[in-house]
């Protein structure tokens, strides 16, 4: 059985062709503050929803290091990604052309050492630290806000 279907999906993705459902390397990136977690969200470019920064693969880049990446042309994030992912979420993608693709979100932690003040696409997004609740509850996806909610930095190995 593949990664893909050994996943929790919801019951739409179910029915879909394996094929066809795609993967995104994500970064929650987070610091910490008096001892209160705090979470980085940016919004989307086209509908300015909150979001995680996230990105497809990249060849010659393993999967955390892509979430990095995207990290860092995305909200101009400074910092160290964990190499294990901390979960998956599942979201329908809406491409430049107006196609939704179902898509697979890797989660990879990234704890925040600097933003940068200019960045790729600083002109773009908006960016914002948020509580742990707070975030889960600004993103649409439900999978995506209980990995937020449930995140604890001290429990990473």
């Amino acid at each position: 059985m593949s990664f893909i279907r050994r996943l929790a999906m919801p019951k739409d993705f179910r029915k879909l062709d394996e094929d066809s459902i795609r993967e995104q390397y994500a970064a929650l990136c987070y610091r910490v503050v008096n001892d209160k977690v705090r979470v980085l969200l940016i919004t989307s470019r086209g509908t300015k929803r909150w979001i995680v920064p996230k990105g497809w693969p990249m060849s010659r880049k393993a999967p955390h290091e892509a979430a990095l990446t995207e990290a860092a042309e995305e909200a101009g994030v400074i910092g160290r990604v964990r190499k294990e992912p901390i979960g998956h979420y599942t979201y329908y993608k809406v491409l430049d052309d107006g196609q939704e693709v179902p898509c697979v979100g890797t989660l990879f932690p990234v704890r925040v050492r600097l933003l940068r003040a200019e960045y790729p696409e600083a002109n773009e997004r908006d960016r914002k630290w948020f509580s742990r609740k707070k975030a889960a509850k600004k993103v649409d996806e439900p999978d995506l806000a209980a990995l937020i909610r449930e995140f604890d930095p001290s429990k990473l190995k």
